[in-house]
């Protein structure tokens, strides 16, 4: 696939099908196509065939005016001279591919000059229209024997008057964080049997393998256990398949480095505290967060980006064998401090614990951002549409909040105090690992605060947001990757 920002007139382009997003009565219509076509399109207003209602598709065979084959008017649903918010840009941009997906065009091309997003410049219009276009051609076929046919589109062009060389950067920027996507989106799909820790580590190798500036060092199960992290060696113990701690160094890691680290937990039966069999089959999603931590660093390489990133990846089965851990065990920690496991269904905060720990002490990073797939009460609060976002520094958390609102990957803040930790408090261990029904999300980060306390640290919680459930829907999102990419290039929070 080719993608390309251009500013060639309307007129003038040769493509399969143009793509023009119309608001309410087609009031944004001017500037967007010849006279010509204008006369057509205002006729079809009139006569009420087009109103410019949102997700309204009217398609036009050899337009008057234009060379193209097909002119697709698409509405957007609002009124003249109102801007667009993020989300809704990027659901359009989602729509547009979607229209010229069903149509047999190969080359396509989409005017965004016409529309205006809130608080946002032509630039980071190409920018995420080249993203949404870009992962809204992602297809997972890879164990269908007769995949459906991929869309024959294999060139979008990008129609804006955004500053030429601006441009060009928001559109490598947009397909980057796309295949980043892509990655995180292929490795949370895999089926179990096929995506297990030591494949997560032979994926960081090839990844390494890809780009000669990125570095990956891989710790095993057994050199975990040496080096003290009972916490994770409890999880992984249950299960088969080794654990892994894969780690990607990206810049110079002597700069102190932003450090992301990745909760894979790449199957969650619950351990000897098994969940219920319905819906367990999309617990090859636990490792949400590991996944959205390989797509953020491929996107990074794909940019070149002049940033030292660090970033860690847990992976660990959870497993009901004889060897598992039991509820009632007490764990050393590699900070030291011991932990009682109440639940081993709450395993991923004691593989990050572990994770959180040997970053800080390796590579003293100067913010540590922790993304998991860590508790179901986060769906429940929050939904399929926010991360939970909590932190220990405020600067910290707003500047991920902002990169989530920039990119339309949105998070939302829930509180941290140290009210919640008497939660978590143990008769026989310095902290134990739940703390019961009441704010199940902000306790497990609570939980993961007592290992942070030295660091500038954040936890995204996207149990909601990491993939869709149920049915034929089910799928890996690729969230949070766009968040997280924006993040480190804005900074990350420094």
């Amino acid at each position: 696939m080719e993608y390309a920002v251009s500013n060639i007139a309307t007129q003038d382009l040769d493509v399969d099908s143009l793509v023009v997003c119309l608001h309410k009565d087609a009031s944004n219509l001017a500037g967007a196509v010849p006279e010509a076509t204008q006369a057509t399109i205002k006729a079809l207003v009139e006569a009420g065939d087009f109103t410019g209602k949102k997700q309204q598709v009217l398609t036009l065979f050899s337009p008057e005016g234009l060379k193209v084959k097909r002119l697709i008017l698409i509405g957007t649903g609002v009124d003249e001279n109102t801007p667009l918010n993020i989300v809704a840009f990027t659901k359009l941009a989602t729509e547009v591919q979607k229209a010229v997906a069903n149509t047999g065009s190969q080359s396509a091309a989409w005017f965004i000059d016409n529309l205006q997003v809130e608080g946002q410049d032509k630039t980071w219009h190409v920018r995420e229209a080249s993203r949404t276009l870009a992962d809204a051609q992602y297809r997972y076929t890879h164990y269908k024997s007769k995949p459906a046919p991929a869309p024959k589109v294999n060139n979008w062009q990008i129609i804006s008057h955004a500053d030429k060389n601006r441009a060009a950067l928001a559109l490598k920027e947009g397909v980057a964080v796309a295949k980043g996507m892509a990655l995180t989106k292929d490795l949370a799909n895999c089926p179990p049997n096929d995506c297990f820790p030591e494949i997560l580590a032979e994926q960081a190798l090839a990844l390494a393998e890809e780009y000669p500036a990125l570095k990956v060092k891989i710790i095993t199960e057994e050199e975990a256990f040496d080096m003290g992290m009972g916490a994770f060696c409890a999880v992984a113990q249950g299960s088969e398949n080794e654990g892994r701690i894969i780690i990607f160094e990206y810049g110079d890691m002597k700069a102190s480095p932003a450090a992301l680290v990745g909760k894979g937990i790449t199957f969650d039966t619950g351990g000897i505290s098994l969940k219920p069999g319905a819906g367990m089959d999309e617990m090859k999603y636990d490792m949400g967060g590991a996944a959205s931590v390989f797509g953020t660093i491929k996107a990074l390489c794909e940019l070149n980006a002049p940033v030292n990133v660090v970033g860690l990846v847990v992976a660990a089965e959870n497993m009901p064998d004889g060897s598992a851990t039991r509820p009632g065990d007490i764990v050393t920690t590699l900070s030291g401090q011991t932990v009682e496991i109440l639940n081993t269904d709450a395993e991923g905060r004691l593989v990050l614990c572990d994770g959180l720990t040997y970053v800080q002490q390796e590579y003293s990073p100067s913010v540590v951002v922790d993304i998991a797939t860590l508790t179901g009460a986060c769906v429940i609060a929050l939904g399929a549409h926010a991360h939970g976002v909590m932190a220990n520094d405020a600067e910290l958390a707003h500047a991920l909040l902002e990169a989530g609102d920039n990119t339309g990957d949105r998070g939302w803040p829930l509180p941290l105090w140290d009210d919640y930790q008497q939660q978590l408090d143990s008769p026989f261990a310095d902290i134990a690992n739940i703390g019961g029904r009441e704010a199940g999300t902000i306790t497990a980060a609570c939980f993961l605060s007592r290992f942070t306390k030295e660091a500038r640290w954040a936890h995204l919680d996207i149990a909601g947001t990491a993939w869709v459930s149920g049915g034929m829907k089910k799928a890996a999102t690729g969230r949070p990757v766009p968040l997280l990419t924006r993040f480190v290039l804005d900074g990350a929070g420094q």
